[in-house]
């Protein structure tokens, strides 16, 4: 299959689901590193996404780089920050929601030295894909930026844990998915799991599926694609005890 990397720069989206630097830049920064205006920039392999929002994302977060040292940090794209309630759900615990919609697993790869990293994290939680899939990317190419986040955590905090996690069901007419290629994704996501010391898999394409192989009504909202309140609950549920185990809550 051929595979047209694209960089989709705008203001609006229908549906959303860094390159390392030195201590002594990140002291003379105002902000975050701009994203690349050019895809052969970008680290990782496959398609980019830069919208809008994702920059007044970026700002806030560094605006809160102080406060949230030390947090869980939850990375990934709208099914990641629509969890409003993350610091109600894990109380007593500092946690950090890094999920911006509309992110691929190339920009979140970008991103990852300064919203998560740069944090000093307890401990990572990774939910990546959806939109890869919707934009007909590869399994195998967001399994290997996925690999490349692994790694640069590996570089620099070999011991944070990591809780990995499936993409869920989605059955949104407006983001179609190819079916194989979200099974090869969930695959390659439990084959990492398996395969990587310190990281723990959460299953939550398993647990929010149907026996039909759909979504499970009561665990997404209308659109059929992002999570309700009781799918964030159902997240929380399979994630509590895992971080419970690593000695993280």
């Amino acid at each position: 299959m051929r595979f047209t990397v694209r960089i989709v720069m705008a203001v609006v989206a229908t549906f959303a689901l860094a390159p390392a630097i030195h201590a002594s830049d990140v002291a003379t920064q105002s902000g975050p590193t701009p994203y690349p205006p050019s895809v052969e920039d970008w680290p990782g392999k496959g398609v980019v996404r830069v919208f809008g929002w994702m920059k007044e994302n970026r700002n806030f977060f560094w605006t809160e780089r102080d406060k949230k040292q030390g947090a869980i940090v939850f990375a990934g794209d709208s099914l990641t920050g629509n969890w409003k309630t993350l610091g109600k759900d894990f109380p007593g615990t500092l946690v950090a929601n890094r999920g911006i919609g509309g992110d691929v697993s190339r920009g979140l790869l970008f991103r990852f030295q300064e919203d998560v990293l740069d944090l000093n994290p307890k401990a990572i939680v990774i939910l990546i894909g959806i939109n890869d899939l919707t934009a007909r990317q590869p399994a195998s190419t967001t399994l290997e930026n996925i690999r490349s986040m692994l790694a640069r955590k590996d570089a620099k905090q070999p011991n944070v844990p990591v809780f990995l996690c499936t993409v869920p069901p989605s059955a949104n007419p407006k983001a179609p998915v190819d079916e194989q290629q979200r099974r090869l994704l969930n695959q390659g996501v439990r084959q990492i799991a398996k395969d990587t010391k310190g990281v723990t898999l959460v299953d939550l394409y398993e647990a929010t599926v149907t026996a039909e192989g759909i979504p499970e009504p009561r665990y997404f909202g209308k659109d059929q694609l992002h999570l309700s309140a009781e799918g964030q609950a159902r997240w929380k549920e399979l994630l509590q005890p895992a971080l419970q185990r690593a000695g993280v809550l």
